[in-house]
Protein backbone atom coordinates (compact mmCIF):
# COMPACT_ATOMS: atom_id res chain seq x y z
CA UNK A 1 0.00 0.00 0.00
CA UNK A 2 1.50 3.31 -0.97
CA UNK A 3 2.32 5.79 1.76
CA UNK A 4 0.03 8.80 1.62
CA UNK A 5 2.01 11.97 0.85
CA UNK A 6 0.94 13.70 4.08
CA UNK A 7 2.31 10.74 6.12
CA UNK A 8 5.57 10.27 4.18
CA UNK A 9 7.54 12.46 6.62
CA UNK A 10 6.76 9.95 9.41
CA UNK A 11 8.80 7.24 7.68
CA UNK A 12 12.61 7.08 7.68
CA UNK A 13 14.41 8.00 4.43
CA UNK A 14 15.55 4.37 4.04
CA UNK A 15 12.03 2.90 4.42
CA UNK A 16 12.28 0.97 1.14
CA UNK A 17 15.38 -0.86 2.43
CA UNK A 18 13.68 -1.68 5.76
CA UNK A 19 10.58 -2.88 3.91
CA UNK A 20 12.62 -5.13 1.62
CA UNK A 21 14.46 -6.67 4.60
CA UNK A 22 11.16 -7.50 6.35
CA UNK A 23 9.68 -9.04 3.19
CA UNK A 24 12.85 -11.06 2.59
CA UNK A 25 12.80 -12.27 6.21
CA UNK A 26 9.23 -13.47 5.64
CA UNK A 27 10.38 -15.55 2.67
CA UNK A 28 8.47 -13.33 0.20
CA UNK A 29 5.17 -14.54 1.70
CA UNK A 30 2.36 -12.94 3.67
CA UNK A 31 3.01 -13.74 7.32
CA UNK A 32 -0.71 -14.23 7.99
CA UNK A 33 -2.18 -16.11 5.04
CA UNK A 34 0.97 -17.35 3.28
CA UNK A 35 0.22 -15.79 -0.13
CA UNK A 36 3.38 -15.51 -2.23
CA UNK A 37 4.59 -12.14 -3.48
CA UNK A 38 3.90 -11.65 -7.20
CA UNK A 39 1.75 -14.76 -7.53
CA UNK A 40 -2.01 -15.16 -7.45
CA UNK A 41 -3.75 -14.93 -4.08
CA UNK A 42 -5.14 -18.33 -3.10
CA UNK A 43 -8.49 -16.77 -2.12
CA UNK A 44 -9.05 -13.76 -4.37
CA UNK A 45 -7.10 -14.79 -7.46
CA UNK A 46 -5.58 -11.30 -7.64
CA UNK A 47 -1.87 -10.60 -7.97
CA UNK A 48 -0.20 -10.47 -4.54
CA UNK A 49 1.76 -7.35 -3.59
CA UNK A 50 3.42 -7.61 -0.19
CA UNK A 51 3.54 -4.57 2.06
CA UNK A 52 4.98 -3.98 5.52
CA UNK A 53 2.56 -3.38 8.37
CA UNK A 54 3.33 -1.57 11.63
CA UNK A 55 1.70 -3.78 14.26
CA UNK A 56 1.15 -0.87 16.66
CA UNK A 57 0.06 1.46 13.80
CA UNK A 58 2.93 3.87 14.56
CA UNK A 59 4.94 4.54 11.37
CA UNK A 60 7.79 6.01 13.43
CA UNK A 61 8.27 2.70 15.32
CA UNK A 62 10.40 0.69 12.91
CA UNK A 63 11.70 -1.97 15.28
CA UNK A 64 11.78 -5.45 13.72
CA UNK A 65 9.31 -6.73 16.33
CA UNK A 66 6.78 -4.10 15.18
CA UNK A 67 6.96 -4.90 11.45
CA UNK A 68 5.29 -7.74 9.56
CA UNK A 69 5.06 -8.57 5.84
CA UNK A 70 1.46 -8.82 4.64
CA UNK A 71 -0.44 -9.13 1.40
CA UNK A 72 -2.70 -6.17 0.73
CA UNK A 73 -5.80 -8.16 1.70
CA UNK A 74 -4.44 -9.02 5.16
CA UNK A 75 -3.00 -5.51 5.60
CA UNK A 76 -6.38 -3.91 4.89
CA UNK A 77 -8.13 -6.36 7.22
CA UNK A 78 -5.78 -5.48 10.09
CA UNK A 79 -6.01 -1.73 9.43
CA UNK A 80 -9.81 -1.62 9.04
CA UNK A 81 -10.73 -1.43 12.77
CA UNK A 82 -8.04 1.19 13.37
CA UNK A 83 -9.26 3.38 10.49
CA UNK A 84 -12.88 3.20 11.63
CA UNK A 85 -11.85 4.15 15.15
CA UNK A 86 -10.02 7.25 13.88
CA UNK A 87 -13.00 8.29 11.74
CA UNK A 88 -15.41 7.86 14.65
CA UNK A 89 -13.21 9.72 17.15
CA UNK A 90 -12.54 12.75 14.89
CA UNK A 91 -16.14 14.10 14.95
CA UNK A 92 -16.39 13.50 18.72
CA UNK A 93 -13.25 15.53 19.37
CA UNK A 94 -14.51 18.37 17.18
CA UNK A 95 -17.86 18.35 19.02
CA UNK A 96 -16.13 18.60 22.41
CA UNK A 97 -14.02 21.56 21.26
CA UNK A 98 -17.04 23.59 20.11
Amino acid sequence: MPIRPERKKLYPPHWEKISRLIIDKAGDRCELCGAGNGGRHWLTGRRVVLTVHHINHDPTDNRKVNLIALCQRCHLRLDRPFKFTRKEIGPLIREENQ
